[in-house]
């Protein structure tokens, strides 16, 4: 079979659908906790058509528990164990993995009595005291004398602390990533961690889950990365990974790949060497004459110009490949080692900006206009209700001006109907055929406050200090700013239903990268040009 029909025969069994769950997955839009999708479904087709035998599930215990407490006389039997471990682990239904995963996070954790032991030794040691009593914070001990074996029994303990203090699955995880295959078995393994975390709360997985994330950055820090540019001339096995895994915009036909990869395009992905012909993320490129403002700009069929005169790389699709590496934000590195070498192989480009969703906006804006729904009913029954409310104008907001209730209402008709343009506007978002999108009466009534509450979301809402929205937040502590709304960007029905068919440009403006960064995370500051400023108003 040639390379365009393997490629080919990916495409027509991956479902668009598929493709398109994989907004899940995503890093710039968004890294998102793990769902199964298209991807992860992957790793379980042979569960599905393999049933593990029954005691599958007692023989990876045991190997798990071979290559964890290992006998000095049987070392030689590690790697044997470990690669038993990996092929019976990705055979288990997700129940069993589940029950492993609780094996090793109780039974395989810190050993605390041999802790509590050695800080209690720790604690009877005899220290030094100078003349006055004091314990000198100096190697001298009080009479000035360096007490070396005193010394010596501190860094003695002080080591033997450290290893009491490191979970008996630490060393499982280290000799997995030293094991040929081990970095993608570890990261089916916090993936499924993950997903058990989504119904558990145990502190001991959280343990677990936290201590295996820390070791994954380590392992996967940008000098043991490999940036490649992915052309089309790469093997098929390769291209058909870009289709299965493009996680914002799916790859539709051959064409469609093909054009992405070529003139006016570019396609670049981390490699890591232990999962060889597999990107760990990957970032696709369009190079233009300015900051597009739809979708349709960038997914073009041919090359409108040539690359020469192109001043402006947008970035419009990041795409994630391991569902186990959620949270670990190997964008931020890609993004900053891409604009390095595009600026070096092409210094006439001068601008560097996304065309990106806002997944998080239609969710959030229907939360708000069902609770604005539920205080006017209130307030309508009784302004001082018994059942605690109490008053409710006190959580009342003005959401829309008085000329936008009154067009909403008047362009809905025929359409859906309410008592206020506030009802009228949550039925038409959250209805499920989306027909607003189709009316061009209701496009123009809906635009104005759309993007006016669409930049007080990207703007004003936040979680923790920073912004609720998920690609907002990438971008945002990546050091980019939120430079123009773009109204009817996406109207595909993915778009309509995630934030209304808008888009957001962030630029990523060199000088400042690092600014924009540090003010994010040190008092959650959202840098945003002044168009978007403007945009956004407060209703009292």
């Amino acid at each position: 079979m040639s390379r365009n029909r393997k490629v080919l025969a990916v495409l027509m069994r991956t479902p668009m659908t598929a493709a398109t769950n994989r907004n899940q997955q995503l890093v710039s839009d968004p890294p998102f906790p793990p769902t199964t999708d298209a991807s992860s479904s992957a790793l379980h087709n042979f569960q599905e058509t393999n049933p593990p035998p029954r005691d599958a599930f007692a023989d990876v215990k045991e190997r798990m528990r071979a290559s964890i407490i290992i006998p000095t006389d049987k070392i030689e039997s590690v790697d044997a164990n470990l690669e038993e471990f990996s092929k019976g682990y990705t055979s288990l239904s997700q129940e069993h993995r589940r029950d492993l995963l609780l094996v090793l996070a109780k039974g395989y954790d810190v050993n605390r009595n041999r802790v509590r032991e050695l800080v209690q030794q720790y604690l009877n040691l005899e220290f030094p005291h100078d003349s006055d009593g004091n314990v000198p914070d100096d190697e001298q001990s009080g009479d000035g004398v360096r007490d070396e074996a005193f010394l010596a029994s501190c860094y003695r303990m002080e080591r033997n602390l450290r290893i009491a203090l490191k979970p008996m699955y630490g060393d499982f995880f280290e000799r997995l990533n030293a094991y040929p295959g081990g970095l993608k078995i570890l990261a089916v393994l916090r993936a499924d961690l993950l997903t058990v975390m989504e119904n558990e709360t145990m502190p001991s997985l959280r343990a677990l889950e936290s201590y295996l994330k820390e070791k994954l950055i380590t392992w996967l820090s940008p000098a043991a990365l490999h940036l490649h540019q992915i052309t089309w001339d790469d093997p098929a096995s390769l291209l058909e990974k870009i289709v299965v895994y493009e996680a914002v915009h799916p790859i539709r036909s051959l064409q469609d790949l093909r054009r992405r990869l070529s003139i006016g395009r570019r396609c670049f992905g981390y490699f890591h060497p232990a999962i060889p012909g597999e990107p760990l993320i990957f970032i696709e490129v369009a190079l233009l004459k300015a900051v597009a403002k739809t979708i349709q700009e960038v997914l073009w069929d041919d090359p409108p110009f040539p690359e020469n005169e192109a001043t402006c790389a947008l970035f419009y699709s990041i795409s994630s490949t391991q569902a186990g590496l959620t949270g670990i934000n190997l964008g931020k590195f890609l993004i900053k080692r891409v604009i390095e070498l595009v600026r070096r192989d092409m210094p006439n480009i001068m601008v560097f900006a996304t065309l990106s969703p806002i997944p998080g906006y239609v969710q959030w804006l229907l939360s708000k206009l069902a609770s604005q729904l539920k205080f006017a009913e209130v307030e309508t029954e009784d302004t001082t209700n018994s059942s605690g409310v109490g008053n409710s104008s006190t959580f009342k907001e003005n959401l829309l001006l008085i000329e936008e209730e009154e067009k909403i209402c008047e362009s809905g008709k025929g359409l859906t109907d309410g008592k206020s343009g506030i009802e009228v506007l949550y039925k038409l978002l959250s209805s499920t055929n989306s027909e607003w999108s189709k009316s061009d009466h209701l496009i123009s009534a809906l635009k104005p406050p759309l993007i006016r509450l669409c930049a007080r979301y990207l703007l004003k809402e936040k979680k923790r200090g920073k912004a609720l929205d998920p690609v907002a937040n990438f971008h945002l502590q990546n050091g980019a700013i939120i430079e123009r709304i773009n109204w009817m960007a996406d109207p595909s029905e993915k778009g309509i239903r995630q934030s209304a068919g808008i888009m957001v440009n962030y630029v990523y403006r060199l000088e400042q990268i690092e600014e924009n960064a540090q003010s994010y995370f040190s008092i959650g500051h959202i840098g945003a040009s002044s168009d978007i400023q403007r945009c956004f108003e407060v209703i009292r």
